[in-house]
């Protein structure tokens, strides 16, 4: 049963109990309070890592697949630039509950409830048999990764708060590579599986069902060391709206205008490489390089941000990125396929950027949790309307020209959000 000091603690944090791994060697810090012992930091980083890989897939895989299942359940173009935007709409509706939910259960419990819910929605949506009930089900899965995705730099900033960048950098590289795994072996999956479209999208809920496992040990009292918090943990940003924060709007728009962009990527790129005559497999290979590109920068960008007085040139330089590579797609996508998807994937990299400003930004684990769900709720309710209105344009169109000049067009008002958002200063101080 949990002490009366713990039950103030979670009221004051909503992250739940705060814990420190133990540094390698360190043999006597294991019996010091609050501390982790050695064998469930490890089970720390591994669960991060596995949560974190299941972050994309839901989506990712969908795009590897789109044709198929939109000729399979009769989908329109407008329905499936609608399922491109069911993401967004999710992750902004649905994260704004996560630091309630943290504070009502514990951050590792909610985790491990998103978890069980990505893995459910993952397996029934092949069958749910018409597109309302795979609009449903899809809603379920991405109802569990909103809540990971407000959570994960919560967990990070109250369980490794003496390594936030390298942490921050780790499941930022497992997101990538969670996107990147499932958008390049979907397709080679489904043929394995004699070409079963249900199958391919099924079975990733699989390695859902196993993270919800893990967390399922991390979210049981004592077993992670998870009790014991320190003092300074019920430190919280001042309790002022958070909507009354320059830097807080900065970033927000700063996510939501790169959310655009990737979720357009991720929807839609396959087939714009399709319709330009590249085969489904490679189409699928393509976007799975863009995703994989933006893994060693996932490891570089958390740790570059923070040597910076000001991360307003990496926001800069990501979009010049952007920019080259959305003109490649215009002028020749078939061609310089490759290039050009590695290009995005470094511009896609702004998603990682984003991840490490929200720590930056601010000082205490209150402070890190309001200024993410905000940041990400609000970042996602901009980028609601982008696939939907590229998949209308292509269809209206009848191609990708204008959908292109819409994504780089965005680009402009991305820089002046980043190089705000990257101002040296955090919401704390604001409020």
């Amino acid at each position: 049963m949990a002490s009366t000091a713990d039950e103030d603690q979670r009221a004051a944090d909503p992250a739940g109990p705060a814990v420190s791994p133990v540094p390698a060697g360190a043999a006597g810090a294991r019996e010091a309070a609050g501390a982790v012992p050695a064998w469930g930091a490890r089970l720390l980083v591994v669960g991060l890592v596995l949560a974190a890989l299941n972050l994309r897939p839901a989506v990712t895989s969908l795009g590897a697949l789109l044709k198929e299942v939109r000729a399979d359940l009769g989908m329109s173009g407008a329905v499936a630039g609608l399922l491109t935007s069911v993401p967004a709409f999710c992750f902004a509706v649905v994260g704004l509950a996560a630091p309630r939910l943290a504070r009502r259960f514990g951050a590792a419990a909610v985790v491990c409830g998103g978890m069980a819910a990505i893995a459910a929605g993952l397996a029934l949506r092949p069958y749910a048999g018409g597109v309302p009930g795979f609009l449903a089900l899809s809603v379920l899965a991405l109802a569990g990764i909103a809540v990971s995705n407000v959570l994960m730099p919560l967990v990070v900033k109250r369980w490794f708060p003496d390594r936030v960048g390298p942490m921050t950098g780790v499941y930022s590289m497992a997101i990538a590579a969670g996107a990147a795994g499932a958008a390049a072996i979907t397709v080679p999956l489904t043929d394995a599986m004699g070409h079963h479209w249900r199958l391919g999208l099924g079975a990733w809920a699989l390695l859902a069902a196993a993270a919800a496992l893990l967390w399922l040990a991390a979210a049981r009292p004592g077993r992670t060391g998870g009790a014991a918090a320190p003092a300074t943990a019920a430190q919280d940003v001042p309790r002022t709206s958070i909507t009354r924060s320059p830097t807080a709007w900065a970033l927000g728009i700063f996510f939501g205008i790169q959310a655009t962009g990737a979720y357009i990527v991720m929807g839609w790129i396959p087939a714009i490489f399709r319709d330009a005559g590249v085969p489904a497999s490679t189409a699928g290979l393509l976007s799975a390089v863009t995703m994989l590109t933006g893994i060693p920068l996932a490891f570089v960008l958390p740790r570059l941000a923070p040597r910076l007085p000001h991360q307003g040139v990496l926001v800069v330089a990501l979009a010049c990125f952007g920019l080259a590579g959305y003109a490649g797609l215009w002028l020749a996508p078939a061609a310089g396929a490759w290039v050009w998807a590695v290009l995005l994937g470094v511009s896609n990299s702004a998603f990682t950027l984003a991840l490490t400003l929200i720590g930056m930004r601010a000082r205490t684990g209150g402070g890190v949790v309001r200024l993410s769900a905000f940041a990400q709720s609000t970042g996602y309710l901009i980028s609601i309307p982008g696939p939907l209105l590229v998949g209308w344009l292509n269809e209206t169109t009848g191609g990708w020209d204008v959908p292109l000049a819409l994504m780089a067009a965005l680009m402009v008002p991305q820089v002046v959000a980043g190089v705000l958002a990257g101002r040296d200063r955090t919401v704390e101080d604001e409020l």
